[in-house]
């Protein structure tokens, strides 16, 4: 079984095609962004992007997402040296605490934008609200959206 992430083709082993994506991910390819959180996909700490979407890997088998293009946080930067945009809007606002749910915050905040490139207050709560953060940074999270739209238009 191979999968395609963040731009690369990778062999799923047998003995792991059973498990959840989220595992894969995290324990034979070594991307350990996506987190382990309710393990239910109500925390939001696993999502990655299924063809540009933002899903919960722990609700994931492999089989799910074969011919799918999956994207992690670690797929989000240039050439793996410059920052997604949304990366950066993250650090220029100091929106991360605790970081657990940064990841999936993050990745809820690409597909949103991709979507959506100019969005309202509501616009950014709804996209998020499956994305739990109890360290209480929603205010500094939405301040990072919107930074990263901004800098996303001409």
């Amino acid at each position: 079984m191979e999968l395609h992430i963040n731009g690369e083709r990778h062999d799923v082993p047998p003995i792991w095609q059973d498990e959840q994506l989220l595992f894969v991910l995290r324990e034979v390819l070594g991307l350990v962004g996506a987190k382990l959180g309710c393990g239910l996909g109500q925390c939001g700490a696993c999502t990655v992007l299924v063809d540009g979407e933002p899903r919960r890997s722990c609700l994931l088998r492999p089989q799910d997402v074969l011919g799918a293009q999956i994207t992690t946080i670690e797929g989000l930067s240039r050439d793996g040296e410059a920052l997604h945009p949304v990366q950066q809007a993250w650090l220029d606002e100091r929106v991360p605490q605790c970081g657990y749910c940064q990841a999936g915050q993050i990745m809820s905040a690409v597909a949103l934008l991709r979507r959506q490139p100019r969005p309202g207050d509501a616009d950014i709560d709804a996209a998020l609200a499956g994305n739990l953060c109890r360290c209480g940074t929603q205010q500094r999270i939405r301040q990072a959206v919107h930074r990263a739209a901004q800098r996303a238009q001409p």
